[in-house]
């Protein structure tokens, strides 16, 4: 089995996909701002004896920068790139804009997926599926917004989504590929009760696409159940 290196590990989607790659025998490295306080995190860890908790806080890229350094002798297959943020509410619309919010925005869904890539660009060369998966959202598509308002998020993922097309170019000469996912409208505490599916659907479904991906994929903004998405 592979080596994932998940982000934001701690709860909602990033803890559904620690708990399904574990149960398929995976090496998992799961990572959160403080693991000690990530209860379910905590408890699957305990279920589970091949998942491997990490600090890690991807607004602070010497944070990124040190446990790729500890990590430097390892091999990832996939480096999964789910922490996010959704910052915008009724009080900082347009015309009350908070942009130091918005910034943080940009560097934690935008920035943070980048700079991972770049930290753990060895360890991914010296893995066996070399695969950078992002989880985006369809909020990131200009052809799909008919709506307007979420600002931060909207264009947060949209910047997300254009890097990683360019990167997909870059990186695939050395068959590095680059997934971009839209996990649909999921019941998480970001997603809301009122969502359409189960984490347990979205991530399942990710995974089908990821296991299923090609080189020639690579760039690719596709839905849960492998969808082509609008840009």
């Amino acid at each position: 089995m592979g080596i994932v290196l998940i982000t934001g590990a701690n709860r909602g989607l990033g803890l559904e996909f620690c708990r399904q790659y574990a149960a398929d025998g995976w090496q998992v490295i799961a990572c959160c701002r403080h693991p000690a306080q990530a209860e379910a995190l905590q408890t699957l860890a305990g279920q589970y004896g091949n998942i491997q908790l990490e600090t890690l806080d991807v607004m602070d890229f010497g944070s990124i920068e040190y446990l790729s350094a500890k990590l430097a002798d390892s091999r990832i297959d996939v480096l999964l790139n789910n922490a996010g943020v959704y910052h915008d509410n009724k009080t900082n619309g347009f015309g009350q804009l908070d942009y130091p919010l918005w910034l943080q925005s940009f560097v934690i869904n935008t920035q943070a997926p980048v700079k991972m890539a770049e930290a753990f660009l060895p360890q991914l060369q010296r893995g066996g599926q070399k695969l950078i998966a992002n989880v985006s959202s369809l909020m990131g598509s200009m052809t799909d917004n008919t709506s307007g308002g979420s600002l931060f998020y909207r264009s947060s993922k949209a910047a997300l989504n254009a890097a990683m097309k360019s990167l997909a170019i870059e990186l695939k000469p050395q068959a590095i590929g680059v997934l971009t996912l839209h996990p649909g409208w999921v019941k998480t505490d970001m997603g809301g009760p009122n969502a359409l599916i189960e984490a347990e659907e979205s991530i399942s479904g990710m995974r089908k696409v990821m296991a299923g991906f090609t080189l020639q994929q690579s760039g690719d903004f596709l839905k849960y159940d492998g969808t082509l998405m609008p840009w």
